[in-house]
């Protein structure tokens, strides 16, 4: 027996997969899928993979994996914000320290300090966001 055709496909795909189907049943060939239907394909994706839902689904595996990665949607091209922190042990001294800030539109911060007191981050963030308005 063929391992592929062996393993079950899950209930939320299958229910997909019935959707896809019965979409596809009532519209002429090729007819652009809903946005709903192709939303629905990436949550699967992320939970099951690309390939375990373009399979059955009949859904093209390119398409799907660059929806996946957030390629067709312009606001998710740009990095989503990331947060760091970063904590000495008390006993350590402070240096000279550099941060350097990129926002998604090419503005740039950089901030040195000497203090083993760092500045008030939130304010200075602040100020640099609303700079870019």
């Amino acid at each position: 027996m063929n391992s592929k055709s062996a393993t079950p496909i899950p209930g939320a795909i299958e229910q997909l997969q019935r959707q896809l189907d019965e979409f596809r049943s009532m519209r002429p060939h090729r007819t652009k899928l809903p946005e709903t239907l192709w939303q629905a394909a990436v949550e699967l994706a992320r939970q099951h993979g690309v390939y375990a839902v373009a399979h059955p689904l009949r859904l093209d595996h390119t398409r799907l994996k660059k929806r996946l990665d957030g390629v067709s949607d312009p606001k998710k091209r740009m990095a989503e914000p990331t947060f760091v922190e970063l904590i000495a042990d008390h006993s350590a001294t402070m240096a000279d320290c550099v941060i350097e800030l990129e926002s998604s539109v090419g503005s740039k911060m950089r901030i040195q300090w000497k203090a083993s007191i760092p500045p008030d981050w939130a304010s200075l963030f602040r100020a640099w966001r609303e700079s870019e308005r």
